[in-house]
């Protein structure tokens, strides 16, 4: 079983968020295999019904019978155990493992989010550091680190089980949440937002590709970053408020989700083609934005773009740290694409940059200010910035 980095506290109640399949429940399973647990799976249709009926049932278990954790399983779908969980938290000090693979459900509808009483963690598909020997990069930039596909073994197998997991998250996310009035623009949203990942949005092209209005294309990408399927990256700018007013970019959470929602899982991309690098970009950023929740490092992650077309791929900005990432998926440093980041650093005035280029070149070196180094030793070393 692969040893994952998010650790929940184990001395106080805890969401744990992630979107399907990303091993909430297995990690959960081994996190209290040696503890008195009462385990509630609300996508079981019949425990979902028993709890929705009677959300007191709850507090009357635990009043007949001590547990040490109480683990609720997709707690979205019923909200109103929140405040049964609430209650119980306050007057016998139960310790709750609450799981949602959506937490719009819960903000939109006023949820009790128990006020502090829970931390929250976010689990993401398998990472490099995870992995360990079992990593492979050509996998991951082509059918993503989702835990499952450790189990499988052939590309057969791997395009079945991401349709499979793309027709589960519109049928049981989308459709029976219902978080979506109208599914048929919403799914043509889907196919066209995976096309454009990690690209500017531009909110009038695809509403017009859709046949929503603009608004409703932001409300679109609001879901899927509320079910965890992907992460809005903004414009830097010092200013958060002015950085929120120029157009980001989006990243779905795993290449392999991302490509069969484009219609995409035919084609297995070599390195050196265009698509392995935008892939591969996409890849190293997933990867430093989960490990810069499960380290805690909170690193604001941007990107910066020029009219002259200079362009850096990541920035990771904290107080007075600011690093600038250039992304290539090439195994030999470009010292032209080099230059073009150092020269990029020289927009940002007084604030103190530090810039690196990531590539699959095994060398470290330093070139005009620029540390270029193989992109897993800029990943093993995050944990230490």
């Amino acid at each position: 079983m692969v040893s994952r980095l998010c650790k929940p506290l184990k001395t106080n109640s805890f969401f744990l968020f992630g979107a399907r399949g990303t091993g909430k429940s297995t990690l959960l399973k081994g996190y209290f295999k040696n503890s008195s647990i009462l385990k509630i799976d609300l996508l079981d249709d019949e425990v979902f019904d028993r709890y929705l009926l009677e959300p007191q049932f709850l507090k009357k278990q635990i009043q007949s019978q001590s547990y040490d954790w109480v683990i609720i399983d997709e707690v979205q779908r019923i909200p109103k155990l929140l405040n049964t969980a609430h209650q119980l938290i306050e007057e016998k000090k139960q310790k709750f493992a609450l799981t949602g693979s959506s937490s719009r459900k819960l903000k939109r509808g006023g949820a009790n989010l128990l006020a502090g009483r829970a931390f929250v963690n976010s689990l993401f598909p398998l990472t490099s550091l995870e992995l360990k020997e079992d990593f492979s990069i050509s996998q991951a930039v082509n059918w993503g680190t989702l835990p499952k596909l450790t189990e499988l073994t052939t590309p057969a197998e791997f395009q079945a089980y991401l349709r499979s997991y793309c027709l589960t998250y519109i049928k049981e996310e989308v459709q029976a949440e219902q978080l979506v009035r109208n599914l048929e623009p919403f799914r043509e949203f889907l196919a066209v937002s995976a096309q454009s990942a990690s690209k500017i949005i531009n909110y009038s092209s695809i509403s017009r590709d859709v046949g929503v209005e603009p608004p409703t294309v932001q409300t679109y990408f609001q879901i899927l970053e509320e079910t965890n399927l992907g992460f809005i990256l903004p414009h830097f700018h010092k200013s958060i408020r002015k950085s929120q007013k120029s157009s980001p970019k989006f990243y779905f959470f795993d290449n392999g989700v991302q490509k069969a929602l484009e219609g995409n899982l035919q084609n297995e991309y070599a390195i050196g083609t265009s698509m392995y690098g935008s892939l591969f970009e996409a890849f190293i950023i997933q990867e430093i934005y989960r490990l810069n929740e499960y380290f805690q490092k909170d690193f604001r992650l941007s990107y910066f773009a020029t009219k002259n077309g200079l362009e850096i791929d990541l920035i990771l900005s904290k107080g007075r740290k600011t690093f600038l990432i250039e992304i290539k998926s090439s195994i030999k440093i470009d010292a032209l694409e080099v230059s073009k980041i150092a020269r990029a650093s020289e927009n940002f005035g007084n604030i103190a940059v530090e810039p690196y280029y990531l590539s699959q070149d095994p060398n470290s070196v330093i070139i005009d200010g620029v540390k270029c180094m193989h992109w897993s030793k800029f990943i093993a070393e995050f944990s230490s910035f």
